[in-house]
């Protein structure tokens, strides 16, 4: 099976890039070939091999991951899987391309791996990088229904049967998008404990554009997604969540304003999800209402 990687940058973590590409160059088994997208940035610095795009502006990350995607031939398919990672991330291990190689050549169904995320000092996986409802114990691999945009494994055949990331969504649930598309079409989504990438703990609110863009994307994911009886269920849920968790004034207005705009603004195409499809999430443990 042969594996490529795609890295998005803006370069400005020159260390951290060079550092991730070793730790690639590094894994076990057959070499994984790796391209740098600069978004709306030049690539400078890399090593000699690696192949770099410069785009002349930031297309957001879904679309420089797919401008990633493309560089390996339409749809990624001159490669069986792509690993998309963080470019201040670090593979941690030198297994884990061998390991995402078994995984799917074990299961043919299977169509995304999610990497754990770990903090590279304490070892500690933040509860939100765990992309389950019941995520107290990060160490459990299992069947989920999303997966976490910066480490993980995506089989091409996915890509090419449903289409890359939305790049309209610009930042924030571009992978839940996919992940439900993919689900759709009867493919299947691991986390796994033991592929593990080391990234420092930050907070998302950390993006200036958090909380409008979150909000915005919550409203096109489901416009896009669901079956119309449950569009106002999931956002009637996540209304209630957002609330609850009682931001700042300034975050709340930020957030209704993106509220706002997902409804006012073009989502792209509508492709609801068979209701076979949404009891496989149920089953799973995650109801598309939440």
């Amino acid at each position: 099976m042969k594996l490529g990687a795609v890295i998005i940058t803006m370069g400005n973590r020159p260390d951290d890039l060079r550092a991730l590409i070793e730790s690639v160059r590094k894994q076990d088994g057959d070499p994984v070939e790796v391209v740098v997208v600069g978004n709306g940035a030049p690539v400078t610095g890399v090593p000699d091999g690696v192949r770099t795009i410069d785009l002349p502006e930031n297309l957001g990350i879904p679309g420089g991951r797919n401008a990633g995607i493309e560089a390996f031939g339409p749809g990624g398919t001159d490669v069986d899987a792509l690993l998309f990672l963080d470019d201040d991330g670090l593979l941690a291990n030198t297994d884990t391309a061998e390991l995402v190689r078994q995984a799917f050549t074990a299961d043919p169904r299977l169509g995304i791996i999610s990497f754990r995320i770990a903090d590279p000092d304490t070892g500690v996986t933040q509860r939100r990088h765990v992309p389950r409802l019941r995520a107290s114990d990060p160490m459990r691999s299992s069947r989920v229904t999303t997966f976490l945009g910066g480490a993980n494994a995506v089989r091409t055949k996915v890509l090419a049967e449903v289409g890359g990331l939305p790049a309209e969504f610009f930042y924030a649930h571009e992978e839940t998008d996919l992940a439900w598309r993919a689900l759709d079409a009867g493919w299947m989504i691991d986390y796994r404990a033991d592929m593990v990438l080391f990234h420092p703990t930050t907070a998302p609110s950390r993006h200036a554009v958090y909380h409008r863009m979150i909000a915005r994307n919550r409203v096109w994911l489901a416009r896009r997604n669901l079956p119309a009886p449950l569009v106002p269920v999931y956002l009637g849920v996540w209304l209630l969540l957002t609330l609850a968790r009682r931001p700042s004034v300034p975050a709340l207005k930020a957030w209704f304003g993106g509220f706002r705009e997902g409804w006012a603004s073009p989502c792209g195409p509508r492709r609801p999800m068979k209701w076979r499809t949404v009891w496989r999430l149920t089953r799973l443990g995650r109801p598309p209402v939440i």
